[in-house]
């Protein structure tokens, strides 16, 4: 998969680029959601169960977007629909301010998700497609790793800013400097994004209904469940109330602001471990290693986190949640374009996300009720052996796939 950039670094570094910058503006409108909407959801006088729908509603529309997204991408292009996927992201967080000021504000929230979940699928889906099209073998994992770094990154960035900036000045200021940011982001990748995917004027006649359900999109698909699940869907949506019940703080910061601290560390650890796992991947014979080491350290992360009882023990299990999650997350991408035909990358990566979708959905709704009947040491126990599970299921899917357990990067 050499891609029409594939002669050109110059090109390349400005396509990734480009991209990178946009995914990462966009995504705070994503995050800042996060430590905020918990605590909120008292004040609103909102339900645990039903906090947990909001958080995951964009999970759930982007789960019914994904699959059609990669489609349109395979048969269109990425421009356009990277583009318009920015712009709906755009608008989405502005239904935050809205809901700060509106009456049933609950409703507005959900409705500002749902809508996030069908822009943030066109622009998974052309990410993603784009990183292909323009790497070759050598590079792939490296740049999928950049370009993953810049659509995720942004996510926990937002949790951060989302904390800190709603303790120190107001929640509304806080979605409205997500909603600025946001717009920011559509703009760069109006004008900065060209097209990769599709030659010139040339359309291809790949069907709305056509959807990527090869092995390899599977086995990837069920490993980005795992980390999602545990990353999205365990730890982003409850540590704010686990720092509540342990009476942790930073800087003198509540749980609110405190947590969107930690959570950066996870951003820290994540944004590197992204970019490394994806290069040591690309010089490796194999990028499974790469893989199993760094869900194996997302699995230790939740060990550390069940027994954290300090601010030291509590950053040292983000540390490694965040380096498992980030070094996954380029190798992963990498191992989806070389097992799949060019042509189907679009609708193999739609394929991917939906599963991820499903693990960062039904995270918040799993684990926000059950706090309460259960406890935190059962859940983190049981999210800890989730990426275990997704190691011996990625080994199957790829033996079965190439017949080795270690193929070589094609």
């Amino acid at each position: 998969m050499n891609g029409r950039f594939g002669g050109f670094a110059d090109g390349t570094r400005v396509v990734l680029a480009a991209v990178i910058v946009s995914t990462f503006f966009i995504g705070f409108g994503g995050g800042v959601i996060f430590p905020i909407l918990p605590n909120l959801g008292a004040v609103l006088g909102i339900s645990p169960f039903l906090v947990g729908i909001i958080l995951s509603a964009n999970r759930f529309s982007r789960l019914v977007a994904n699959a059609p997204a990669g489609t349109l991408v395979d048969r269109i292009g990425t421009r356009t629909p990277f583009v318009v996927g920015m712009f709906v992201q755009g608008l989405a967080t502005f239904g935050y301010v809205l809901a700060m000021v509106a009456p049933l504000p609950e409703a507005w929230f959900l409705a500002a998700r749902l809508l996030w979940g069908v822009g943030s699928a066109l622009v998974f889906a052309t990410a993603y497609t784009i990183a292909a099209d323009v790497s070759d073998d050598g590079s792939r994992g490296t740049n999928m790793g950049l370009i993953r770094g810049g659509v995720l990154f942004g996510f926990p960035t937002g949790v951060v800013i989302g904390g800190i900036v709603s303790e120190l000045t107001s929640t509304l200021t806080a979605f409205a400097v997500a909603t600025a940011f946001a717009f920011l982001a559509s703009l760069v990748a109006y004008v900065t994004v060209p097209e990769t995917h599709v030659e010139g004027e040339q359309k291809k006649s790949v069907k709305p209904w056509d959807i990527n359900t090869s092995l390899p999109a599977l086995t990837v698909g069920l490993v980005n469940f795992s980390v999602l699940f545990v990353y999205i869907g365990a730890l982003f949506a409850t540590l704010v109330l686990l720092l509540g019940q342990k009476d942790l703080s930073v800087l003198g910061f509540d749980a609110q602001g405190s947590s969107g601290i930690f959570m950066g560390l996870t951003v820290v650890a994540a944004g590197v471990s992204m970019y490394f796992g994806g290069y040591v991947s690309d010089q490796r014979g194999s990028r499974i290693p790469t893989l199993l080491f760094f869900l194996g350290a997302t699995s230790l992360g939740f060990v550390l986190l069940t027994l954290a009882d300090s601010n030291l023990s509590l950053a040292l299990a983000c540390l490694s949640i965040g380096v498992g999650q980030g070094g996954t997350s380029g190798p992963l991408m990498a191992l989806l374009g070389d097992l799949v035909p060019d042509e189907e990358m679009g609708r193999a990566v739609g394929t991917s996300n939906v599963f991820g979708d499903i693990g960062g959905g039904f995270g918040p709704i799993v684990t926000l009720p059950l706090l309460d009947s259960i406890g935190f040491a059962p859940i983190y126990f049981a999210c800890a052996l989730l990426p275990v599970v997704a190691a011996g299921i990625l080994l199957v899917g790829v033996r079965r796939e190439t017949g080795h357990f270690l193929p070589n990067v094609r």
